[in-house]
């Protein structure tokens, strides 16, 4: 039984398999470890996931979904062409894609996966997780949290003395915090945070909006082309910033005439609101766990978005210590997944660990609201398991009959943090018939008990007849029906997806024709030849020769720098 590990981002996703004593990341059908996390539609209605999805973003936006990760739980419909797919859907074709190339790599068929999610993902979206990867066949043996993956991907669960640590997860689409221990054998959460709407996506923003500014350049003036040549511009900009104190950017375009240099103080200037929003949850992290900032050992980072110095730097600020970043903040999540895999397959190579988590979010109730404002806030939230409690846990609480003669208690069962439950999330409701009385005489005990894979049972027994009611919430009140799984999954099943071959030679027919676009005289009409003389051995449709002529056709195209000429 192999069981591979899946961080399922929302600007990439990986995969690993442990084997041979440690965590081996699996290359996708490029040889690349990161595979974007994009769909596109393109001109033959044909469905294509990952690294030529993207390269068409700027410039097939009406065909293409993205960071659709962030819209997971919810009800959110993506337009692409004629079709329409909710992210679960497209969730469920970007595991396709990453099973497809475990399956081509390892050479066996892949049918069980541990795949991770943000920490502060609550329970509509990891339900949505999971169903997206069953709907490509797989068996999802857990869902793993990010900074969970992470932790264990550093092998802080191998250290022999006790060590307490945050973990900081910012990735394209999302934030994570999370306060661990390790100790005699256990990782165990103390406390998770969040962010699910802040990442590495909001940062670029940023910086394109810091260049239209400064060039007096209205957005909406630019043609498609144009905005591809300024996200692509400004990304490697970012990247650049990584490493140096300022970056220039100019020749945008052919026409383009100005010259802007945006320096790091500039950048952090200008993200200082998005800094401050990383923040909020690190404290409340540091609050729920009852610790200070000097308690904690280490401060690692994960996350491609963490490489930004800002994000170092207000880290040094907060805790008077230089994080840690040592593996690839990009595959870390990848690595522990796999290396989680190991664990549940039970591998001899790894020292059993047991791991702990926590509730992201409070459950409980709603109960009536006596305020006179009852009309304009509706019900009121009544807590029963308070957020960051260790699971699995149970605890309960007692409810009255509040109307004389009352026959019936409904239990709406809600999941957030606010006063009011029509700000938090509704995940299913349970309702007990009890004797007439009067006001206040019947009283029902209810218990929650949670477990790690977001499995809420609800029991409540009618204390004056010892009645007994249960209802098992697994996960979210919205989840899919069999009925809707199985219609989307016929979907999904009828729609043409690029062969991997197919894809690899469109991909790289893509990269020519914008070299021959962006080319002049004697280079133009080489690459045009190359061009050529590839479409001619598509067509005679010999497969090793294509093979020989895909890696030969590629690295002609890597002699350009950034797929433009030298």
């Amino acid at each position: 039984m192999t069981i591979i590990g899946i961080d399922l981002g929302t600007t990439n996703t990986a995969a690993s398999i442990f084997r041979d004593g440690k965590a081996e990341l699996i290359p996708n059908r490029y040889g690349e470890f990161l595979t974007p996390s994009v769909v596109l539609v393109d001109e033959t209605n044909r469905l294509i996931v990952g690294k030529h999805a993207k390269a068409r973003l700027k410039t097939h936006s009406q065909h293409i979904a993205s960071v659709f990760k962030r819209s997971m739980g919810s009800d959110t419909q993506f337009s692409l062409g004629e079709r329409r797919f909710t992210p679960i859907e497209l969730s469920a074709l970007v595991i396709k894609v990453i099973k497809d190339d475990a399956e081509a790599f390892l050479n066996e068929n892949i049918s069980e996966a541990i795949i991770s999610v943000p920490a502060y993902f609550n329970d509509n979206q990891r339900q949505a997780t999971k169903i997206a990867a069953e709907m490509t066949g797989l068996k999802v043996n857990r869902l793993i949290n990010e900074p969970t993956a992470a932790a264990i991907a550093y092998g802080l669960h191998e250290k022999p003395e006790d060590t307490q640590f945050m973990v900081l997860d910012l990735g394209g689409g999302t934030f994570d915090v999370s306060i661990m221990e390790y100790f005699d054998g256990i990782l165990e959460v103390h406390a998770s945070a969040g962010d699910n709407f802040l990442g590495g996506e909001d940062f670029l923003e940023a910086f394109v909006d810091m260049y239209l500014k400064e060039t007096e350049t209205p957005k909406t003036d630019l043609s498609i082309e144009k905005i591809k040549s300024l996200y692509s511009k400004c990304q490697q900009g970012l990247h650049t910033l990584s490493v140096k104190n300022s970056v220039t950017i100019s020749d945008l375009w052919e026409d383009d005439k100005n010259i802007v240099e945006i320096s790091r103080d500039q950048f952090a200037l200008e993200t200082a609101s998005l800094l401050d929003r990383m923040r909020s949850p690190m404290e409340r992290s540091l609050l729920d766990a009852n610790l200070s900032a000097n308690d904690l050992d280490q401060v690692i980072l994960v996350g491609g978005a963490t490489r930004m110095p800002a994000i170092s730097s207000l880290v040094a600020k907060l805790f008077h210590k230089m994080p840690l970043r040592n593996l690839d903040p990009d595959l870390v999540v990848a690595m522990g997944t796999g290396i989680q895999a190991g664990l549940m397959s039970k591998d001899k190579a790894l020292d059993d660990i047991v791991l702990t988590d926590v509730c992201p979010y409070t459950l409980g109730t709603a109960i009536v609201n006596n305020s006179i404002s009852a009309a304009r806030q509706g019900l009121l939230f009544a807590p029963i398991i308070e957020r960051n409690s260790v699971v699995p846990i149970s605890k309960s609480d007692e409810f009255y009959t509040v109307r004389d003669d009352q026959e019936a208690l409904d239990f709406k069962i809600y999941q957030g943090e606010s006063r009011l439950v029509k700000n938090n999330v509704f995940l299913g409701n349970l309702t007990v018939n009890v004797p007439k009385n009067k006001a206040g005489q019947e009283i029902v005990d209810v218990r929650f008990s949670y477990d790690m894979n977001g499995l809420l049972e609800v029991d409540a027994t009618i204390l004056s007849t010892g009645e007994k009611h249960n209802k098992v919430i697994d996960n979210s009140g919205q989840s899919l029906s069999a009925e809707e799984i199985s219609a989307s999954q016929k979907k999904l099943a009828e729609i043409k997806i690029h062969p991997r071959d197919d894809e690899i030679n469109k991909h790289l027919l893509f990269r020519a024709e914008s070299l021959y676009e962006s080319s002049l005289g004697e280079t133009r009409a080489d690459i045009s030849n190359t061009i050529s003389q590839f479409e001619n051995i598509l067509q005679r449709q010999n497969h090793q020769e294509i093979k020989n002529a895909q890696k030969e056709f590629s690295d002609y195209l890597d002699h350009f720098k950034n797929d433009k000429p030298l």
